[in-house]
């Protein structure tokens, strides 16, 4: 059980992590959509995130699974974004997001950053 915890533990710090690298990044480049006032308010806000992903998140498909099988996945997207949204909600100044329309493509760039992230670094470190 310890075993499982602390694998658990791991993966979740990790994700934290990254995605709070990869909020950095998209506040820098994207400034006028995000805006986040250091890195302690990224820390918080991947927290938070994570927290809302391991909780919310999953309610949110499920009651959502008709819109998700018509539009073949993509209303994961809208649900990320309603994420990032309750976060910047959370969070109040600290991270901020400039709408709906910026969330969704927050979120579409969080996705595919994790991705690539996973595919090319995780994957292969867990393999050796």
């Amino acid at each position: 059980m310890t075993h499982l915890f602390k694998n658990w533990f791991a993966k979740t710090l990790l994700n934290v992590i990254i995605n709070m690298v990869i909020l950095m990044t998209l506040a820098g480049y994207l400034h006028t959509m995000v805006q986040i006032s250091g890195v302690g308010a990224a820390f918080a806000a991947s927290l938070i995130l994570s927290f809302l992903n391991l909780f919310i998140r999953p309610i949110l498909i499920l009651l959502s699974l008709p819109a998700t099988v018509l539009t073949l996945g993509f209303f994961i997207f809208v649900i990320n974004a309603l994420m990032l949204l309750l976060t910047s909600t959370i969070m109040g100044t600290a991270f901020q997001l400039d709408g709906f329309g910026s969330a969704l493509i927050v979120a579409i760039i969080m996705a595919i950053c994790q991705l690539i992230i996973q595919n090319l670094i995780i994957k292969p470190l867990r393999r050796d």
